[in-house]
Parts: structure tokens; C-alpha cells; sequence
């Protein structure tokens, strides 16, 4: 079986290639993106940069079926081809409908026409004989697809019989938290990983673990691995709280252990000699980190965005509540909505910090019930048997 994938992003990498034993996974090649290229040489305007420009559709793959493979496996993308194909999303499909909500009023209006025009024919494809499976990652995100096409019911009949809920796998690290040999005693040891440092809540994190070592005397150490790259989106960051967000940092070096960048497995390491993740983030599809840290046996700390509550819980973890949507995602639209979901996350990473001081057995129980979730839930062996169905059913 000839599988065909498009691009090398790590959701590509973690959720379709290789994971099919005895399957042939080749790379395929876009005609779109040769237009695409043009485009983006023209001129950057906001829909440039939301990939909305293109004569074709913009999340539309189209290898004018030359690339000879028997299935093509997409990740928020749709085909424009005649090739069987199948989707996997963490959010909604077509993608511009996520971009679309991103865009300011009067940006939304002037590209109405655009918009509606693209979305309408990536559905058309979406309900095409071509389109085989659509495989949402959450079920979250199948509330969302669904509410989504309530907008289009003519084609709603024939998307939705295609959809279907598979989490991403995630191989465990460990059995349980015994198995890590991580001692409770002395300074606990607290991980970020993410590029999108102020989305995910780097700046409340620095704030409330200065509060608690300089002010509370809490043994604690924290590494953070961070670009502190400027995402805009749901925090609106600036670059100078990039400057006190290293400022800080640097200033608690002897207690911070920072790392711009380490590649996957370096990260993993770093995460199996921590006790507890942070995740208390404004906004997240999915958070694949959070599962890397339970499967290296580390609970997590995370807010309740989006589809995080499917994956932590106060069981698993420590689940910070804060106002939302009704998609699930932070409400952070105006600068007193953003400081209220500040305060939600800060409030929730004292309480959750004050509870592990005062009872650090708490880190290996809630350690052993995530990595039970990992093994439960994303297994990777059933994954591979459910994709495989999935690939099999495609091609009858």
C-alpha cells in the first residue's frame, strides 16, 4: 500500500507517517504550491499571511493525480484531486474557517465574497466520493466540525458519516512512577515546553514560581525549552515582554535552567528527570506536550481549553478553569478579558503549587494515573490498527 503525505510538520510526522507496518509512505508534491509561490511574492497582505489567496483553495492539495500512490493522508487538508484521500484535523476543516474567525470585523467583510466562495468548494470535496474518512483528534473538535456545518446543510448529510474521533498515539515511558526513579525529596522540578511561550502561559508561570521561591521559600527548580517566539494571537505579546520575559529568566538562573531549543529526544530526557509539566495555556487544539510529559511521568498542569479536559484532569493532573468560549477557547478577545484569563491561570498555578508543597506523595499518584491514560488512550499499536482499518476501508 502506497501512502502519499504532504510536508514534514511535526503533526505529520507524530499522527501519519510510519505508522502503518508494511506500508510505503512516500512524500507528494503540489501543484498548488507552485501558485502559492507566486502569490506570496506578490505582496503581503493579511490574507497572505492567512494563506487565503491562492486561485485554488488554499488548504487544497492538487497533484493533478500524477504521484501514482494508491492514498493520499492529509492533516488539515483538502484534496482537490481525484486520488482517495483521507484527513486527519485538530480543529475544523476547511482550515480557512479557523483563519476566518481570526480576522479583524471590517477584514471579514471585505473578504466575504473570497471566503464563502472557497469554503463552498472545499466542502464539495469534502462530501465527494474522493474524500474517504475525515479523522478528528478530538471531541472537541468534532463539536466543532458539526456545529460548523450546521451553516451548510446541503452538505452536511455526506461529511458528517465520514467523521471519526482517533486520538494521536503517544508511546509511554515509563510504567509507573516508581519506574522513574525520581526521588520526592529536595528542590520539585517543573518542565515548560513550547515555542509559543506567552500563548501557553510562560509569563504567568515566571510570576507565580518567582512569587513562590523568592517570597514562600519553595524548593523548587523550573526548565524552560522556548523560543520565546512572538505568537500575537491569543496573548498579543509585544516585544518588549519578550525582553522581561528573558530579563527574568536570566535574573533567576540559579534556579531556571533555559533552553531555546533542543531537538524531541533531548526534550523527552529533560521531561523524564522533571515531576510535573506546565501547560496553563490561552489556547491549544490539542497540546501534544501535554502527553509527552504523561508518558514520561509527569502530571501536568494545564488549563481547560479546547480539548485539554479530554486529555488532564485532576485525577491525571491539575485542571485550572478559565473563562471560555463557547468552542472552548479562552475568552481574551479585549485587554480586560485577557487579564481576567490571567488571573484564572495565575490563581490556579499558586493553588496547584501550594498543593504539591504541602503533599508531594500527591506527584506520584496523579503520575501513575497519567501514565495510565497514555496507555489506555494512545496507545500506538491501536492507533496503527485503527488507521489501518481506516486505509483498507478507503481503497474497497
Amino acid at each position: 500500500m502506497k501512502i502519499g503525505y504532504y510536508g514534514d510538520l511535526h503533526p505529520i510526522q507524530r499522527n501519519i507517517i510510519g505508522i502503518l507496518p508494511g506500508a510505503d509512505y512516500r512524500k507528494v508534491h503540489d501543484a498548488n504550491n507552485i501558485k502559492r509561490k507566486i502569490y506570496r511574492r506578490v505582496g503581503r497582505t493579511p490574507l497572505n499571511r492567512l494563506n487565503l489567496v491562492t486561485p485554488d483553495f488554499v488548504a487544497g492539495f492538487n497533484d493533478i493525480d500524477l504521484n501514482r500512490i494508491d492514498l493520499l493522508h492529509f492533516f488539515n487538508t483538502v484534496s482537490l484531486g481525484s486520488t482517495p484521500w483521507v484527513t486527519s484535523f485538530e480543529q475544523c476543516v476547511p482550515r480557512p474557517h479557523v483563519n476566518w474567525r481570526r480576522l479583524a470585523r471590517d477584514q471579514r467583510e471585505s473578504y466575504a465574497a473570497l471566503f464563502q466562495r472557497q469554503t463552498l468548494d472545499a466542502l464539495e470535496m469534502l462530501g465527494g466520493d474522493s474524500c474517504k474518512k475525515l479523522i478528528v483528534q478530538s471531541e472537541c473538535s468534532l463539536n466543532l466540525q458539526l456545529d460548523f456545518l450546521q451553516d451548510y446543510p446541503q452538505f452536511r448529510a455526506q461529511i458528517e458519516r465520514k467523521l471519526t474521533v482517533l486520538h494521536p498515539p503517544q508511546r509511554s515511558l515509563f510504567d509507573s512512577y516508581e519506574s522513574k526513579h525520581l526521588s520526592l525529596d529536595g528542590p520539585v522540578h517543573f518542565i515548560f515546553v513550547g515555542s509559543a511561550f506567552f500563548r501557553k502561559g510562560g509569563m504567568e508561570i515566571l510570576e507565580v514560581f518567582e512569587e513562590c521561591k523568592r517570597r514562600h521559600g519553595c524548593d523548587i527548580t523550573l526548565t524552560i525549552v522556548s523560543s520565546l517566539k512572538k505568537d500575537n494571537y491569543a496573548t498579543k505579546e509585544t516585544e518588549e515582554d519578550i525582553k522581561i520575559a528573558r530579563a527574568r529568566i536570566h535574573e533567576n538562573s540559579d534556579w531556571i535552567n533555559y533552553y531555546g531549543y533542543l531537538p524531541n529526544h533531548k526534550a523527552l530526557d529533560l521531561m523524564r528527570s522533571a515531576h510535573i509539566g506546565l501547560l496553563p495555556t490561552y489556547s491549544d487544539t490539542y497540546g501534544y506536550s501535554m502527553l509527552e510529559f504523561q508518558a514520561a511521568g509527569c502530571p501536568v498542569i494545564s488549563t481547560d481549553v479546547q480539548a485539554l479536559p479530554e486529555i488532564n484532569n485532576n485525577e491525571t493532573g491539575w485542571l485550572i478553569e478559565i473563562p471560555k468560549n463557547r468552542s472552548g477557547e479562552a475568552v481574551s478577545s479585549t485587554k480586560e478579558e485577557r487579564n481576567q484569563v490571567r488571573r484564572a491561570i495565575i490563581r490556579g498555578l499558586t493553588g496547584a503549587i501550594s498543593e504539591i508543597m504541602e503533599d508531594r506523595e500527591i506527584i506520584a499518584a496523579k503520575a501513575d494515573a497519567a501514565v495510565r491514560h497514555i496507555s489506555d488512550h494512545h496507545s500506538p499499536e491501536e492507533y496503527s490498527r485503527r488507521l489501518g482499518e481506516i486505509y483498507q476501508h478507503a481503497l474497497l
